[in-house]
């Protein structure tokens, strides 16, 4: 069956799963959500120009247009399954609690200037995204990297399963969706199944030696190391991150010391990003890529989508990272922003969600950093907040839009700001208004 619709699929190599952005000859995948069944707009696919429509309801079948399955999400994870074996080029997976999008970015950045790659787009990361992402390889491109996310277990070794990498890395791991992982061991299950498929494969890992949790899973699998160390098989040095990070990286294997390095200058702001920028150029340097050819993409890359973004307004600076927000995500950002040699600072943060039972306690210890960090200025946004807050007698909203009029009536100037929060609390509101 699979055969047979891969042989469709080669004569119209183009997916959709939305009648909205049909291309001419497309397959269309019937895929059910949890408000809408798209068997029932597979005749309209056909008639705006698909060439092909997947369901997996008999009674929506009108004539040979129709390929009918079992079930239309696995037979599209099949497909890409199918497909990916066709493939020789090597294949890279990303993981990781936080910076799997932003090291995703710096990789392709990076491998970018050298080979022809194709990476997730966006945050397609999951058990659609994923199967999307591998069926938009052709036969041009020569190298893929292909993020995975995931909120409960076994979700990895799902996607590892479909996308089959020969190179893993998993960026950290720490406190998020606690409530779908069952607890932070859950997370840690969770992100192993990475590093148990690369083993069983007798793939590579790149691995950061300054982790030691990331050290001890990766036991007894091949693996090339980055950090800080002696140890590593590629050296990073951080020069600065004021607020932009500066680093020098040489290999183990390099005749010239890091100290004679050329400085790195990058994009990106805050001293965790550090070790995504790292990990982007220790695999170029695998790679074969050249150490120019490293430092031009890694300089050339700008952050966007509300990810460690610096903002200059006429008012003020903002640190905008509002895409997504964990303990240990907030717990780094607030560090680094502590650090900044700025004198007037201010912090905008939004609720931590998916954590469950631990929810309090993390918002409460989020709020003791803050104090312990003498930053005064805060407002705080979201229910969860507002609990940790009021204790303390900080400023507490219920939601970004009350920031929003807030800062309308009491207006603020020539500060330092930094803005962190779920994408669910949508921060990004306040940009505007500073």
């Amino acid at each position: 069956m699979i055969e047979t619709l891969y042989a469709h699929f080669i004569k119209h190599p183009v997916v959709c799963t939305d009648t909205r952005n049909i291309r001419s000859g497309s397959l269309f995948f019937a895929l059910k959500g949890g408000n809408f069944n798209a068997n029932e707009f597979a005749e309209q696919a056909l008639n705006s120009g698909c060439s092909l429509a997947v369901i997996d309801e008999a009674k929506y079948k009108k004539d040979d247009r129709y390929f009918l399955v079992d079930d239309v999400l696995t037979a599209l994870q099949q497909l890409a399954n199918y497909h990916r074996k066709q493939l020789s080029i090597p294949i890279i997976s990303i993981t990781g609690t936080n910076g799997k999008t932003t090291s995703k970015e710096l990789v392709n950045a990076v491998l970018s200037q050298k080979y022809k790659v194709l990476a997730t787009k966006g945050n397609l990361n999951n058990h659609i995204g994923v199967p999307l992402t591998l069926l938009n390889i052709t036969s041009d491109h020569e190298m893929a990297i292909i993020e995975m996310g995931a909120n409960h277990q076994g979700e990895i070794a799902t996607l590892c399963t479909i996308a089959e990498p020969d190179f893993g890395m998993i960026t950290n791991i720490g406190k998020a969706h606690l409530e779908g992982f069952g607890g932070y061991e859950g997370v840690i299950k969770t992100k192993n199944e990475m590093y148990q498929f690369i083993q069983q494969k007798g793939g590579n890992l790149f691995v950061n030696g300054d982790n030691e949790l990331l050290l001890n899973l990766s036991k007894n699998i091949s693996k090339i190391t980055f950090g800080t160390s002696e140890q590593v098989d590629f050296k990073g040095k951080l020069i600065d991150c004021n607020p932009f990070v500066k680093l020098k990286c040489a290999s183990k294997n390099d005749a010239s010391d890091i100290d004679i390095k050329p400085i790195i200058t990058t994009q990106l702001i805050g001293n965790y990003n550090f070790e995504n920028i790292l990990a982007a150029a220790c695999i170029g340097n695998y790679f074969k890529v050249s150490e120019q050819q490293i430092k031009n993409g890694l300089e050339n890359y700008i952050p966007s989508n509300n990810r460690s973004q610096v903002m200059q307004t006429k008012n003020n600076l903002l640190l905008l990272d509002a895409y997504n927000a964990n303990p240990s995500s907030m717990n780094a950002a607030i560090e680094n922003f502590a650090q900044m040699q700025q004198t007037n600072k201010m912090v905008i943060l939004g609720d931590m969600l998916e954590l469950g039972d631990e929810s309090e306690k993390e918002h409460s210890a989020i709020v003791n950093l803050l104090q312990q960090k003498n930053i005064l200025n805060v407002f705080l946004v979201g229910p969860h907040f507002i609990k940790a807050g009021n204790s303390n007698n900080l400023k507490t909203f219920a939601t970004a839009d009350d920031v929003v009029n807030h800062l309308k009536q009491h207006p603020v100037k020539d500060a330092a700001i930094l803005i962190k929060g779920s994408r669910g609390i949508k921060l990004e509101k306040v940009v505007e208004v500073l």
